[in-house]
């Protein structure tokens, strides 16, 4: 009787380990594809650089030539591409995790887009510039998601509410940096661009470190609420039964997710759509295997590492990284509407 009801435990068990070497494996995988992604475009862009030579460069070795052309150009853009995607990442799974619907991206409810416009109204109105319209930019993406929080709130948030609000909330943004645009004087609207399409051309070493802090910071809070982000996919009846404090969860959920987006728009722009495919292109890489936090963050420091490389040097023209994920976004993103009027008739 014994050997009967120990069993289905260990079998049970036995499907634990095997979920946990395969998800240990896809991430290492997805580690090592980022690996040779960076790889890649240290040692090819213009001009190639032998691996052997990028390596003597990281190591501190003057080479005349390649030296600033790896150790200025092509490290920084690799390296801040890797910290934005990340939060991007992040910032979208944990969103679409809590809010239980693909479409709740940061930046399809409007997040991003309120990052943008401040750093357009900075730089157009009061003639920002630098760290000055980074900070702006951050204000206005948690001023923003805190506006769209307000609105949506009715006993309650709900994804469909939040979520057309926010398109709503997107839409009126748009329009403001348009029109802050065609008032923009010929000498502003280069930079000011840049916050509309998303972009890591002119990125810098020193940008990094307030990327890096804010990824270990609130990507840590994300992570620490991992346990708690899953459960709410089964919803709240249930989370709460299961011991979830829903109020904590969702205000720490939310700060960390949108303090992440600010974060990385504040330095590249808003860059299209890589919250909103890291999520979805991770669940079906790792087939529902825990947690979704992590290979979220590798997935989307892939696309915006690579996205750039291809709009640089594999286009006919060059491309801002923006121009690039949005191509790939935008189809995925009439699929979702396309599916989800299919099977409810409504969005």
């Amino acid at each position: 009787m014994n050997r009967l009801t120990l069993q289905p435990a260990a079998r049970f068990s036995q499907m634990r380990r095997v979920q946990a070497r395969q998800r240990v494996r896809m991430l290492a995988i997805l580690g090592a594809i980022l690996l040779a992604g960076v790889m890649l475009t240290l040692t090819l862009g213009q001009s190639f650089t032998p691996l052997t030579t990028v390596l003597r460069i990281l190591g501190g070795a003057e080479v005349p030539g390649a030296g600033f052309t790896v150790r200025e150009l092509r490290l920084p853009r690799a390296v801040i591409s890797i910290l934005t995607g990340a939060c991007f990442g992040l910032g979208g799974i944990a969103f679409q995790t809590m809010l239980r619907n693909p479409l709740a991206s940061p930046d399809i409810i409007g997040i991003s887009t309120g990052a943008s416009t401040g750093a357009v109204f900075a730089i157009v109105v009061f003639s920002m510039s630098g760290p000055a319209v980074s900070v702006v930019a951050i204000v206005a993406g948690l001023g923003v998601a805190l506006l769209i929080y307000m609105l949506s709130w009715r006993q309650g948030v709900t994804g469909g509410r939040l979520i057309l609000i926010g398109i709503g909330l997107a839409a009126m943004l748009q329009s403001v940096t348009a029109y802050l645009l065609m008032r923009a004087p010929s000498w502003t609207l280069q930079e000011a661009l840049r916050w509309i399409t998303g972009s890591v051309n002119g990125a810098q070493l020193d940008q990094a470190l307030p990327l890096l802090i804010a990824l270990l910071l609130f990507g840590g809070l994300l992570l620490s609420r991992s346990r708690d982000l899953e459960t709410l996919r089964m919803g709240d009846d249930i989370a709460a039964g299961l011991g979830v404090r829903l109020a904590t969860t969702r205000i720490t959920i939310v700060i960390s997710a949108v303090a992440l987006v600010a974060f990385a728009t504040a330095v590249s722009g808003p860059i299209a759509f890589v919250a909103f495919l890291s999520g979805p292109i991770a669940s079906r890489l790792m087939a529902h295997r825990g947690s979704l936090l992590i290979p979220s963050a590798l997935v989307g420091a892939l696309l915006v590492l690579l996205g750039d490389y291809a709009g640089q040097f594999l286009l006919p023209a060059r491309y801002p990284v923006g121009i690039v994920t949005g191509v790939l976004g935008a189809p995925y993103l009439v699929y979702l509407i396309l599916r989800d009027n299919k099977s409810r008739g409504t969005l």
